[in-house]
């Protein structure tokens, strides 16, 4: 059998008449617009499906005939012009923004006219499969969230020609990888070309006279550019062509030149989109996660040798305007590269020209002298910063505490957005379909839950449950041939779960710490859990381990090998390749969705989110987005093992409590029945939860935060900075030095106290008075404060508060500051005088990291 090199995909020109569906695909709109989906369905519903809901693949393998009839169909075509028309309605409506911004713009703060966001990975559909995880597909919903509200965002990604991989399972339960090439003409994208037709090229220069190029493609997400950069093109050596083959692939040394081209080529990528379609410049620049942090550098060699700063300048005009997310609390998941690395790349001054190595170098330094830390930078490069969840943000604060020494972790400059899920994405139709027949000609809301009946919510739960075991048994099927089996001895599969069985569903990646076989702590048990008599239940289980990730890999060969016993696979299933497709079946159906890691590792975890708003019920550890959203009522917490160090013990305990809450509250809930057949509690806690939580875990509440919370203070900064040639961002530079140079001589040199009541009685003042040494500052540059509260045992100040002193008098460098503290909380008390930097232009206190303390 002849095998071919290259494979791609022969666009098809569709018939004058319905020319108009051709816009309407190439907009992934139709990815959350179920008009449209539904008119690509009646083209042909089998070969819709068999194409894996790729409408340019369909188009590629319907008949030419067939083709014809619809072109001479007049109800098709009505369907066709209408979508085109809902689209064209949808991309000139302004949207939420619109109006905000005419607000804000009034006021005289119009919002971010444009905002750039990076990520490594987006997950918007499956037929786009440029995605591993709860990063991309957190992207994806982002960009969704933005067009839907009309915020202006230029999304950057790479284009990956295998994605990331996909996985099927061997005869014996391990993962197996597979690569398939992914032909972008075969995906709803159009290459970028300039307005002499030619296609858009970027490039970077590298050491030893090497150039890597990068094709510019754009798939447009609803009102949203997506540009995504492949070097798999003929301009480049055979070894810079694999530079974005795979998602997360290759080695360190491939893996930083991936990053250079997302950063560096991502922001060359946009000045060429911006000059293309005349579209106005970012003014916000938000990097998702560490793995895009070189964008920042490269806008620092734009201003140095564009506008001719200095770095220190470039620096600070750069910071104000970027937005940084971490994503991760497990320091596995931040990429590290060793600095010698780093330096190979960016000798010889040829990708980033006039940037000193050594200043680049040094926003990368952690603990090990050796390693250059990317989320460091991010954090160097970017004057606010976020987490994905109120506790990851306190988690973000203690874990990056040493960036910013001598500050408390609750001052630690690192707040929190939490995540949001693009309803229109997740929530099955038939959700939707339910909303909009309760509203009738009112606006649907979430609260209009509370007038559905109890058996009509039951009913759809039974209909979106049966769905699913349709979907697994079809699923199922398929990955026992893949394993080996024949057709022959698979009829068992036919019989796999059961519609009237309580169903729990667990997906995600598969890390340690996320701990999927945690309910294999006592295997006779969850056996038993199965094969209830009275309330059994059934699992569903799907996820991808890292290529290189030993340990996870064997935790779903384990599980794989307990469903495959003959006497409970009919009750326990692992089903192969996760995806978008899968995911939205799993959330639509599942009863429960468990989410077992080990705390506070969770930095959010959306799986859950998206399960709730189609009424599925959480059993969850108290991590991610479900500490600050449970609230007893909607759904279950999995007790936890704080304080026992024995990682074995601790797993044992918290495998018990979710033993026991499945057996005495979640299954004999469920199975609760009245003579309607009708399990009131259960359908009650479903009713409670898309009215508690669909107001809080939608990603346009999540957006709406970030546009108030960070982009638009970043917008008014950067614009400050640059007006009049950068003279803000000058001066604020040569501040910093002054500052930088002064502190290791400024300190408290001395402080004092006397009361109003000499018993220091409760409600009494403490006058505090410090003479302290600015070493060249004036009081203009400093901010004294008095910190104070109820020391514990060894003197720390453990929840402090703060009171700022002001200054009443001076001797040259030494000043003398005075505040009054009311003493209005009784037992032991204490307090400590502390100086910091103050600037207007600063985005908090502990920008620059610098503070002395008495």
């Amino acid at each position: 059998m002849v095998k071919a090199i290259r494979r791609l995909t022969v666009r098809i020109s569709l018939p004058p008449e319905i020319s108009a569906l051709n816009d309407v695909i190439m907009n992934l709109r139709w990815v959350w617009h179920e008009p449209a989906r539904a008119l690509f369905e009646s083209i042909d519903p089998q070969l819709w499906r068999a194409c894996g809901h790729n409408p340019i693949r369909l188009l590629g393998e319907v008949s030419a005939d067939r083709l014809t009839a619809l072109a001479a169909d007049e109800h098709f075509k009505r369907m066709v012009d209408g979508s085109a028309a809902d689209l064209r309605d949808y991309l000139d409506d302004r949207g939420w923004y619109g109006a905000a911004n005419d607000k804000a713009t009034d006021a005289g703060t119009p919002l971010p006219r444009q905002i750039a966001y990076f990520s490594p990975e987006f997950g918007i559909t499956e037929v786009l499969p440029q995605y591993s995880g709860g990063l991309g597909i957190l992207a994806g919903d982002h960009l969704k969230a933005a067009s839907d509200l009309g915020v202006p965002i230029i999304g950057v990604g790479l284009l990956y020609g295998a994605g990331y991989f996909a996985q099927s399972l061997s005869a014996d339960g391990g993962q197996r990888e597979t690569y398939p090439h992914h032909d972008p003409d075969g995906m709803p994208l159009t290459k970028m070309i300039d307005a002499a037709g030619d296609p858009v090229l970027i490039s970077i220069d590298l050491p030893e006279d090497q150039v890597l190029h990068a094709q510019v493609w754009r798939a447009q997400v609803g009102r949203v550019p997506l540009l995504l950069l492949d070097s798999d093109i003929e301009a480049n050596s055979a070894a810079l062509r694999t530079v974005t083959d795979r998602l997360y692939g290759g080695g360190k040394d491939h893996r930083i030149v991936q990053e250079l081209l997302l950063g560096v080529g991502g922001v060359r990528a946009i000045r060429a989109y911006c000059a293309v379609t005349g579209t106005a410049a970012p003014e916000v620049y938000h990097t998702n996660e560490g793995h895009a942090g070189f964008q920042g550098l490269e806008r620092i060699r734009e201003l140095m040798t564009g506008r001719g700063l200095r770095f220190d300048e470039a620096l600070q005009a750069v910071r104000t305007s970027t937005v940084f997310t971490t994503h991760t609390p497990v320091p596995a998941g931040i990429d590290r590269f060793e600095k010698s690395l780093l330096i190979d790349v960016l000798r010889d001054d040829r990708a980033l020209p006039g940037v000193p190595i050594d200043q680049i170098v040094a926003l990368g330094d952690e603990a090990d002298p050796a390693v250059f830390n990317m989320a460091h930078m991010g954090f160097g490069l970017a004057a606010r910063a976020n987490g994905v969840s109120q506790l990851h943000g306190d988690v973000s604060r203690d874990m990056f505490n040493s960036l910013w020494p001598g500050f408390d972790r609750g001052e630690v400059p690192i707040g929190s957005v939490t995540n949001g899920v693009h309803a229109a994405t997740w929530v099955a139709p038939q959700v939707f379909d339910l909303a909009r027949r309760t509203a009738g000609d009112r606006p649907v809301g979430f609260d209009l839950i509370e007038q559905v009946p109890a058996r009509e919510l039951w009913e759809l739960r039974n209909d979106l449950r049966d769905g699913l075991v349709s979907d697994v048994r079809r699923r199922v099927f398929a990955s026992s041939l893949q394993r080996g089996m024949t057709a022959a001895e698979l009829g068992w599969t036919s019989s796999v779960f059961d519609p009237n069985v309580l169903t729990i569903g667990f997906a995600r990646r598969v890390p340690s710490y996320k701990r999927l076989t945690l309910m294999l702590r006592d295997p006779e048990r969850l056996r038993a859990l199965l094969l209830h008599p009275d309330h059994p239940v059934q699992i569903v289980l799907a996820g991808k381990s890292h290529p290189d990730d030993g340990g996870g890999k064997e935790l779903i060969r384990q599980m794989v090998r307990f469903a495959d016993d003959p006497e409970i696979r009919h009750r326990i299933v692992f089903l192969p390749d996760y995806d978008i497709e899968m995911a939205r079946e799993l959330y639509a159906g599942c009863d429960v969705w468990l989410n077992n890691p080990l705390r506070p590792l969770e930095a959010c975890g959306t799986s859950g989110m998206k399960s709730a708003l189609n009424g599925g019920l959480n059993l969850s550890i108290r991590d991610g987005w479900w500490d600050e959203m449970y609230d007893g009522r909607n759904g279950w917490e999995i007790p936890t093992a704080d304080g026992v160090e024995d990682p074995d013990r601790r797993d044992d305990l918290e495998a018990t409590a979710l033993y026991d809450l499945l057996e005495r509250e979640v299954a004999p809930l469920f199975y609760a029945a009245g003579d309607d057949a009708v399990p009131t509690g259960w359908v009650d806690m479903v009713r409670h939860t898309i009215a508690s939580l669909g107001p809080k875990v939608i990603a346009t509440r999540m957006l709406n935060d970030y546009v108030r919370a960070l982009y638009a203070p970043s917008a008014l900064a950067a614009r400050a900075a640059e007006r009049d040639d950068f003279a803000q961002a000058k001066a604020l530079a040569a501040w910093c030095n002054k500052v930088r140079a002064a502190w290791p001589t400024v300190r408290v040199a001395f402080a004092e106290s006397s009361s109003d009541d000499a018993d220091h009685g409760l409600g009494s003042h403490l006058n505090v008075r410090a003479e302290v040494h600015l070493a060249g500052l004036s009081p203009d540059d400093v901010l004294v404060q008095v910190v104070y509260g109820k020391p514990d045992d060894d003197n720390e100040l453990r929840v402090p508060a703060y009171a700022q002193m002001q200054p009443v008098g001076g001797d040259g460098d030494d000043h003398w500051y005075a505040a009054d503290v009311v003493l209005d909380r009784q037992g032991a008390f204490g307090y400590t005088v502390r100086i910091l930097p103050q600037n207007a232009a600063l985005a908090s206190s502990a920008d620059l990291g610098l503070v002395s303390t008495a």
